[in-house]
């Protein structure tokens, strides 16, 4: 592998390679042209080299390192998929999020590792709105990188039109249909008084503390 050392304005607009990408592959709706990508994949793969070999510095702030892993998180999700495409679901890779598929400092990670030691830990719950992983359910892939400077911003919308999309979360007069994401990754929500408070933020109806929450079932099928 080659190195390719940024200077500091080229590390500040990295992830225009990763928007660049997503601008020719993934519609507005988030649904990734995975047929037509495989056939070009040196743009990904050259913007995950150059995110290795420029991983976070100390001196970063909490958005720019957010925005590093959230992007890196979702183009290395692509390359999976690319690199077994085609397929009907990333469930159908052996071991999709336990692949070592990243590597800085010859410490090698897996997706798992990023989300769960990583972005999880770095105490901001938008992010699970913001990482995709290549399946129907999910939410979807931004056609926009991620960058520090709008990731307030970025990260509003993603919530938004996450919890607005009827397809992955219900908001009727007598009931809430919620999607799995909020059960499965509950602690980073607090407690249910927490939640509901976040929900509101967001959600096209409101909810109070004694609403009773269903989940709907997770489609897995690929986002394509």
């Amino acid at each position: 592998m080659s190195l390719i050392i940024l200077p500091l304005s080229g590390q500040k607009n990295i992830h225009d390679r990763w928007d660049n990408e997503l601008k020719k592959y993934v519609s507005y709706e988030g649904r990734v042209n995975y047929k037509k990508w495989r056939t070009n994949k040196h743009g990904i793969e050259s913007y995950i080299e150059a995110l290795q070999q420029n991983p976070p510095k100390k001196y970063w702030s909490k958005n720019e390192i957010l925005s590093y892993w959230i992007n890196a998180y979702n183009a290395l999700t692509v390359l999976l998929v690319l690199d077994n495409y085609p397929l009907e679901s990333i469930k159908k890779i052996k071991n999709p999020w336990n692949k070592k598929v990243f590597s800085i400092n010859e410490i090698n990670y897996s997706l798992s590792e990023i989300e769960h030691n990583i972005l999880r830990k770095m105490d901001e719950p938008r992010i699970h709105f913001a990482i995709n992983c290549a399946s129907i359910s999910c939410p979807n892939l931004s056609y926009n990188a991620y960058k520090a400077n709008k990731l307030e911003t970025q990260l509003e919308i993603s919530v938004k039109n996450f919890l607005t999309d009827k397809s992955k979360n219900v908001f009727s007069q007598n009931q809430v249909k919620l999607s799995k994401i909020f059960l499965w990754f509950n602690k980073d929500f607090g407690s249910k008084k927490s939640l509901v408070k976040f929900i509101n933020l967001y959600a096209p109806r409101k909810i109070s503390e004694k609403t009773r929450f269903k989940y709907l079932k997770y489609n897995w099928l690929l986002n394509e």
